[in-house]
């Protein structure tokens, strides 16, 4: 779709087309523009839905809660409960495509039960690039991507959230505490748990963006910004966080040389395994 109009302009107009919505609005600054879009197109005829379970980081709902109230949108949660799915706890390459399925069956419920009609999520264009079965779910439940459908990428996404005085307008990207686990490990409440704990320590000592990777035997690899790599090796921050990840329950600190880095479990996937999981990783673990 291509238009003169401003992106957030754009956007508000497209959405305007639609009978009715219910936005997937996890808190992010993706899913808090098509949130502010759809009030500002459709009114009361809008509602944002926040799924909550055991891989949403702590802080999160909260930070939903507040966006979703200084929009002024009707605001629900619903519980998911991808962690009582067999194929989503194997966590093989295709677990998000599970998480997501889940998901937006639930927003499905819960708009038909309100009177609510399109599904819509804060895919941008930038998504596109990348391996995300979450994004086959979407296509395979009908939910529309409008940032996308509107060309709009993650830059002018934050853009638009500036313009509209949206707080997350620079809000790092939080996925969710699955995602931090390597494939093949076991999903668990514990080891999410733990990760959510860890990160906490990281952000206690000033580090916005980090991850903490859980590997096998208890390991955990630490990516930080390549510039904070030296405050983690100091003297009273490096001795706080082995004390700290000891206690957590993980028995090995690894420190990631590259630094933070979006996906970097995608390089553990065979290319043909790969390929495998882009065609078929939904139809999988059912």
């Amino acid at each position: 779709m291509t238009s003169s109009a401003e992106p957030h302009i754009q956007l508000v107009q497209h959405i305007a087309k639609l009978p009715s919505c219910v936005v997937a609005f996890s808190g992010g600054v993706d899913s808090a523009v098509v949130t502010q879009a759809a009030h500002r197109a459709l009114g009361d005829r809008a509602v944002a839905v926040t799924g909550i379970s055991a891989s949403l980081a702590a802080g999160e709902l909260e930070i939903a809660l507040r966006i979703a109230a200084s929009i002024g949108i009707r605001h629900e949660t619903v519980a998911t409960d991808e962690l009582s799915n067999a194929g989503y706890l194997r966590n093989q390459p295709g677990r998000c495509w599970h998480c997501k399925t889940e998901l937006y069956s639930q927003l499905r419920q819960l708009g038909d039960r309100l009177g609510y009609e399109v599904l819509l999520n804060g895919a941008n264009l930038d998504d596109q690039g990348d391996f995300r079965p979450g994004m086959q779910a979407a296509e395979q439940n009908d939910v529309r991507s409008p940032l996308i459908e509107c060309g709009i990428n993650k830059r002018e996404v934050r853009r638009i959230a500036q313009h509209w005085n949206l707080e997350v307008w620079d809000k790092p990207a939080t996925p969710c505490l699955s995602s931090r686990v390597v494939y093949g490990l076991e999903i668990t409440p514990e080891r999410l748990a733990r990760i959510d704990a860890a990160e906490q320590v990281l952000r206690d000592l000033g580090i916005a963006h980090a991850r903490v990777r859980y590997h096998h035997d208890d390991l955990a690899r630490v990516e930080v910004p390549v510039a904070d790599l030296p405050r983690l090796c100091q003297g009273d921050s490096r001795q706080l966080i082995i004390e700290r990840f000891r206690d957590l329950g993980f028995r090995y600190l690894t420190l990631d040389l590259e630094g933070f880095r979006s996906g970097s479990f995608h390089q553990l996937i065979p290319a043909d395994e790969l390929a495998h999981y882009e065609s078929a990783s939904m139809r999988q673990d059912k």
